[in-house]
C-alpha cells in the first residue's frame, strides 16, 4: 500500500526544482551590468532622503487597506474547506460559519465607515 502523501511530495519537488531552475537560467542568461541607478535604494519612484518627508507620518489608509486584503485572505482559506464539504458539515457548521462571517465583515464595515476604501480624498 502506497503512502497517500507521496503526490503530494512530488509535486512540492517538482515546483520547487521549477523554481530553483527559473532562478538559475535568469542568473545565467541576465545581462550582469551593474550602474549606480540599478544599486540605489527604491522607494516607490521617489529619491530616497536621509530624512521622512511630512515628518514622518505614514497614512494609516494603506494599513486598512493591506489589513483588509490579509483579512479576506485567510476568510478564504477558511471557506473554501467548508464550502467543498457542506453536504456532510450539518447545521452546527452551517451556524458556525455564519458568526465566522459575522466576524469577518465588522472589520470591513469598520473600514468603509471609516472611508478606507475612499480613495478620491
Amino acid at each position: 500500500m502506497s503512502n497517500p502523501y507521496v503526490p503530494l511530495l512530488i509535486m512540492m519537488a517538482v515546483a520547487g526544482l521549477l523554481a530553483l531552475a527559473g532562478l538559475g537560467v535568469s542568473w545565467i542568461l541576465g545581462p550582469h551590468r551593474f550602474n549606480r541607478a540599478k544599486l540605489d535604494q527604491y522607494e516607490c519612484g521617489i529619491e530616497p532622503s536621509p530624512k521622512p518627508q511630512g515628518g514622518g507620518r505614514f497614512p494609516v489608509r494603506f494599513y486598512l487597506v493591506a489589513m483588509s486584503f490579509i483579512i479576506f485572505d485567510i476568510e478564504v482559506v477558511f471557506l473554501y474547506p467548508w464550502a467543498a464539504n457542506f453536504g456532510e458539515l450539518g447545521l452546527y457548521s452551517a451556524i458556525a460559519i455564519g458568526i465566522f462571517l459575522l466576524l469577518i465583515t465588522v472589520p470591513f464595515v469598520y473600514e468603509w465607515r471609516r472611508g478606507a476604501f475612499d480613495w478620491d480624498q
